[in-house]
């Protein structure tokens, strides 16, 4: 009896330790658009011959001591509670490391994919979750309280997949790190919640991608060039049914010139246990596309982790 009531004590100690450690995402926290806007932390770069303004992320952590304050404390509190940490400091230190992402992709034949420097910064971090903080400190005579905003967007699709947002009682401290915490405690669990439910739907269905097919003109071939009775666009699909978890992807547009793959599920991690992303997944459709007997040479480009381009006929 008293073996038997030992083993089921095990196996319920195995399976709460199991649960307890459930694979949670990675986080990366930074300044919203409209902080970094507001605090004229900006630069400007050219897109394809578009000018376009995006956060700049490098002199907003060497100039403001109050933002490095701010992320610390957000990272202490997402740390505390189990959920992992990119450093974006970091990540935006190996990323001026490769001079090679500083050039926009561009093809022999002229096709382009314009990167921008925040598409490449979530390359290279990596991270399932980028969370986004804005902060306005409000004062009333000696007191100061802090409204706040998070947002949590997943980093491959942009999509919004958790918010919280308040304003802290008011208080005589005044340290922002402080002011942060009693504003955010409240709704951190519900915030962190909504996260991991995100993620949970991503381990059982599969991260969430855009992939677009498109040809070069010198290429004599087409999406609808035939092959054993099965036009081209139909061996993608095909492939892509046999790869995505559960089969799952929609296609939103097909030509004979091009085609629109949307809401791709792509399986979270690969058989080593490394983060799947947009260019590990349709390397195999590029080596497939490649080999007998379609024979098709194509150039994959990306632009950040979600979306990639496979443009058939030369590279």
């Amino acid at each position: 009896m008293k073996k038997t009531l030992l083993a089921i004590c095990s196996i319920l100690l195995i399976t709460t330790a199991s649960f307890g450690q459930a694979k949670k995402p990675t986080i990366m926290v930074l300044p919203s658009d409209v902080w970094c806007n507001q605090n004229g932390f900006m630069i400007e770069y050219d897109n394809q011959g578009t000018k376009v303004k995006v956060p700049d992320y490098k002199r907003a952590f060497q100039s403001s001591s109050d933002l490095l304050n701010v992320i610390s404390k957000i990272n202490g509190l997402m740390a505390d509670r189990g959920f992992p940490l990119k450093n974006a400091e970091s990540a935006l230190k190996s990323l001026e490391s490769e001079s090679a992402e500083n050039a926009m992709l561009t093809s022999k034949g002229g096709a382009s994919v314009a990167e921008s420097p925040v598409d490449k910064l979530k390359k290279q971090a990596k991270a399932d979750i980028i969370m986004q903080l804005t902060w306005v400190v409000n004062t009333t005579g000696p007191k100061k309280s802090i409204t706040f905003t998070l947002q949590g967007l997943d980093s491959y699709t942009d999509k919004q997949v958790a918010t919280a947002q308040g304003t802290g009682a008011p208080s005589f401290s005044a340290e922002l790190p402080v002011l942060l915490e009693e504003a955010v405690l409240s709704q951190l669990d519900n915030f962190n919640a909504s996260l991991q439910k995100h993620f949970d739907d991503m381990f059982e269905n599969g991260r969430e991608i855009v992939i677009r097919i498109k040809k070069f003109d010198s290429w004599d071939g087409d999406l609808e060039k035939d092959f054993g009775g099965k036009e081209l666009g139909a061996v993608i699909e095909d492939w892509l049914k046999a790869n995505t978890v559960k089969g799952r992807f929609s296609t939103t547009d097909m030509t004979e010139n091009m085609a629109l793959f949307e809401q791709v599920r792509i399986p979270l991690y690969d058989a080593g246990g490394n983060a799947t992303d947009a260019r590990g997944f349709c390397k195999g459709l590029q080596k497939y596309l490649s080999a007998a007997p379609y024979s098709v040479t194509c150039k994959l480009m990306m632009k950040g982790l979600g979306q990639a381009t496979i443009v058939l006929g030369d590279k």
